[in-house]
């Protein structure tokens, strides 16, 4: 199960000169088992840090997370993180970076390969099991860290904008790449994006957060059925409507 569950979520971080900077205040946002949400808003508003305390890499200053009932108070191998930067081991191959969190708990190798080189082909990447990250494009290397993830069996995948440093082609394919993975595997998804163009591509759900301190200004449902045609005046709808709200008063690529 992947129920998340965000009450009264603030954090506030402290400056130099005694003073704090708040980043969060007042999240209130229920996320339902296989849903897939991405978080969108204004440069610096603070997706990223929610995303983080959701992961437990970053500690709330008030309220709460929990996941299917449990409260969030460190890092879980049952909540995935996917960075923009890749994070991949360059020392190693490919079957060993996608077997680390299994290395990591324990398992013996040859369980924890049999279970990569599962997740390795689910990505498309079984012929490159062997190569080495530098070895590898951008957006293969994208799909080893989502390999990397899923490998642990999370019950949600958090991803931190992702495709962000991809190029346009690459991006699209890899978005649709997801989708079709998201179907095999059910997670629940919060996917962080600069782009509105992919949240309304991706999302269940687009939840548009203010500038700091962030709270929700909107949680915006998509209806459609996928594959969505970009090209439709229903999507160009949504796309600009969010795009407003951010551009009132931020900035989005």
């Amino acid at each position: 199960m992947g129920d998340v569950s965000i009450r009264d979520l603030g954090k506030a971080f402290p400056k130099e000169d005694g003073t704090v900077t708040q980043a969060l205040k007042g999240i209130d946002l229920e996320i339902r088992d296989e849903e897939f949400i991405c978080l969108v808003g204004p440069s610096g508003c603070g997706k990223t840090t929610l995303l983080r305390i959701i992961a437990g890499l970053e500690t709330a200053t008030t309220g709460e997370v929990t996941v299917d009932g449990r409260a969030v108070t460190g890092p879980d191998p049952k909540r995935g993180m996917v960075f923009q930067e890749y994070s991949l081991f360059p020392w190693r191959r490919v079957i060993d970076n996608v077997a680390f969190g299994l290395e990591m708990k324990g398992v013996k190798k040859e369980e924890r390969h049999k279970t990569a080189d599962y997740y390795i082909d689910m990505v498309g990447l079984s012929q490159f099991r062997d190569a080495y990250p530098y070895e590898l494009s951008g957006g293969m290397r994208q799909r080893v860290a989502i390999a990397r993830a899923l490998a642990n069996d999370p019950d949600v995948l958090l991803m931190d904008e992702p495709f962000g440093a991809l190029d346009a082609q690459t991006r699209n394919r890899m978005q649709k790449e997801l989708l079709s993975l998201r179907d095999k595997t059910k997670q629940t998804i919060v996917f962080v994006t600069h782009s509105v163009d992919e949240a309304v591509y991706l999302a269940d759900r687009i939840i548009v957060l203010s500038p700091r301190p962030a709270t929700v200004r909107e949680d915006i449902a998509i209806p459609w059925p996928r594959p969505r045609d970009r090209t439709s005046a229903g999507f160009a709808e949504v796309r600009r409507r969010v795009l407003d709200m951010i551009n009132e008063t931020g900035s989005v690529q």
